[in-house]
């Protein structure tokens, strides 16, 4: 007998499992609640760094195997809930991810200028969810709180040039906002020190790369670091103390990396009234820790974005650990028939290639219950069966040759400019020209 899966969210924790479930000769259905697949490669990744999107053809090679389905448009507990699926896979696999942003928890922090990193990215990449937020970049300065990497691929994103944004991918609608942006100074502010940053090597070095950005670092800041300790922090350490002793070249903007600061409020006028600045307290490193000093600044700003973890949406039926905000969970395995994979099984770490690994933990304790004879128990596996009852429940579902059809109209509309691609960024134009055929 043929056992078959459902993975539900096809980023790159879904994929690699996916592949690996098929290597082992079962049969996937992949789905994802966007019609287009890749998650946070497609809706994450910051368009200049098209490179690592290049991962997206490994996944394309998984999509050809035999035994392989996709439904995109899809949401779990909207159009099919889990007790459906269930009933029709011998083992369903959650990969959806950690959708939320952690809060500050400070006063402030929903004023009208202050946003998480997670809307602002999800913006400049096209995700249809956010396609039509709006983001005032009046003002001269931006304030970005966090020291990962999507914090600094934030601040970047702000600084860049038009003439680096050309060639990207990034939506239509946020380049335009780009070119009329004023915003011409970032400050990236990190609570610990900087051997304690967690950008990876090639994200501070590209910062010393840019068109029209000096990067400013405060010497005393870095000459009073904690001896790294790893090879990652010893390097970028190696960079910030390049940085103080750069002469600035006096571009037209710059990014400057503030440590040893913590928010303590998002000033604004009145109650409710737009952002004017950030208090922050000065800290100081005791055992790892950040401690405050007693000592507070004023930054004045008109942008705050806020970068300082993710957390997941609890998913009804499945144990919860609310203090990670993960689904609960031992190496993947869940309950019978259940299991996760990803930032939802381990937290938002690593990089894309970390969930490689992190699937093949997973799909080890599928295969465990499949020798052991523990797995789900489907009342109705047959693939035509599942077909016919999504196709009745989810009328315009993307299949594969569906998003292979937006993925052409997506190139080709870039072509002409020189550009990966022009995205449809509305879940109407991508169901349009996703509308093909049946899942095969």
């Amino acid at each position: 007998m043929t056992h078959r899966a459902a993975v539900i969210g096809a980023g790159p924790a879904g994929f690699y499992t996916t592949d690996q479930l098929l290597g082992a000769g079962w049969e996937v259905d992949l789905y994802d609640a966007l019609p287009t697949p890749f998650g946070l490669v497609r809706s994450g990744v910051a368009p200049d760094h098209p490179k690592l999107k290049s991962v997206t053809r490994i996944y394309e090679k998984t999509a050809a195997k035999p035994g392989f389905r996709f439904f995109g448009g899809v949401e779990l507990g909207r159009d099919v809930t889990r007790e459906e699926l269930l009933e029709r896979y011998h083992a369903v696999v959650y990969a959806v991810g950690t959708a939320d942003d952690n809060r500050l928890g400070i006063p402030g922090e929903d004023r009208p200028g202050s946003y998480s990193a997670t809307e602002f990215v999800a913006w400049y990449n096209g995700h249809p969810e956010y396609c039509g937020h709006r983001f005032d970049l009046s003002g001269g300065r931006a304030v970005v709180i966090g020291n990962g990497n999507v914090a600094i691929d934030v601040a970047r994103m702000l600084v860049l040039d038009p003439s680096e944004l050309a060639p990207t991918d990034t939506a239509d609608h946020a380049i335009e906002g780009f070119a009329s942006s004023t915003v011409d100074e970032v400050i990236l502010l990190g609570r610990r020190g900087p051997a304690q940053a967690s950008f990876t090597n090639p994200e501070v070095r590209e910062l010393g790369e840019l068109l029209r950005a000096d990067v400013v670092c405060d010497p005393a800041q870095v000459a009073e670091a904690t001896e790294p300790e790893t090879p990652t922090a010893r390097r970028n350490v190696e960079m910030f103390r390049d940085y103080a002793e750069r002469e600035p070249q006096g571009k037209s903007h710059r990014i400057e990396l503030r440590f040893l600061r913590s928010p303590i409020e998002i000033l604004g006028e009145g109650e409710d009234g737009p952002v004017t600045g950030v208090r922050v307290s000065v800290n100081r490193l005791e055992g790892g820790r950040a401690v405050p000093t007693g000592e507070e600044e004023v930054i004045e700003c008109g942008l705050v974005l806020r970068s300082i973890g993710y957390r997941g949406r609890p998913l009804d039926g499945l144990p919860w650990d609310e203090k990670r905000g993960l689904i609960a969970n031992e190496r993947g395995r869940v309950g019978p028939g259940e299991y996760c994979v990803g930032w939802i099984k381990r937290g938002p770490s690593g990089v894309i290639g970390t969930n490689k690994k992190d699937a093949a933990d997973t799909v080890a304790r599928i295969l465990e219950d499949e020798q052991a004879g523990t797995l789900g128990t489907p009342t109705d596996a047959d693939p035509d069966a599942v077909a016919a009852w999504l196709t009745e429940r989810v009328p315009d579902a993307v299949t594969w040759e569906g998003w292979q059809a937006i993925d052409a109209a997506e190139r080709a509309a870039g072509e002409p400019q020189g550009r990966p691609r022009v995205k449809l960024v509305t879940l109407e134009a991508l169901r349009e020209a996703g509308r093909l055929t049946p899942a095969r």
